[in-house]
């Protein structure tokens, strides 16, 4: 649980220390639709597939902030520092970087408690390095469409 805390209180620290780009409301957005599609991913793949859980199976108060304010920060620290203007190498590299860090912090979270809070099944890394760039695209879509929305709406 502590390192929960720990990354919760970091992560919401960073994210809203350095961000530039994002408006209030893009960041509401991003809240509501990580903390939409995090659920939804874990109902699916958590619950019913018993692929992975945090703390303990089945649903627990001690796991709810893992599933909705610890990606939220990340997912804004992703987009505000997203190289929109540069070529598509350094784009794809920012995803490859991204990815790594993201399962660097995976295996952190499998550590035992205190530190670590998250626990295998069948899932593993490497599914997690398939699925995590997907997951990032579809933020990054996603925003793009909202800034879009945003900008037609303000004409």
């Amino acid at each position: 649980m502590l390192g929960l805390i720990i990354s919760i209180l970091l992560f919401n620290f960073i994210a809203f220390k350095t961000n530039k780009r994002l408006s209030k409301n893009q960041i509401i957005h991003i809240w509501t639709f990580t903390i939409a599609f995090q659920v939804t991913f874990d109902v699916i793949v958590e619950f019913h597939y018993h692929a992975y859980e945090y703390f303990g199976k089945g649903f627990d108060w001690e796991s709810l902030p893992a599933h909705t304010i610890l990606l939220p920060p990340v997912n804004m620290m992703f987009l505000n520092w997203y190289p929109f203007t540069y070529t598509v190498f350094k784009r794809i590299r920012y995803f490859v970087y991204w990815t790594i860090s993201i399962l660097l912090y995976e295996v952190f979270t499998t550590l035992p408690e205190p530190w670590g809070y998250f626990k295998y099944g069948w899932w593993n890394l490497w599914h997690s390095a398939i699925v995590d760039p997907v997951l990032l695209f579809i933020l990054l879509k996603y925003y793009k469409w909202i800034y879009s929305v945003e900008n037609t709406n303000a004409t």
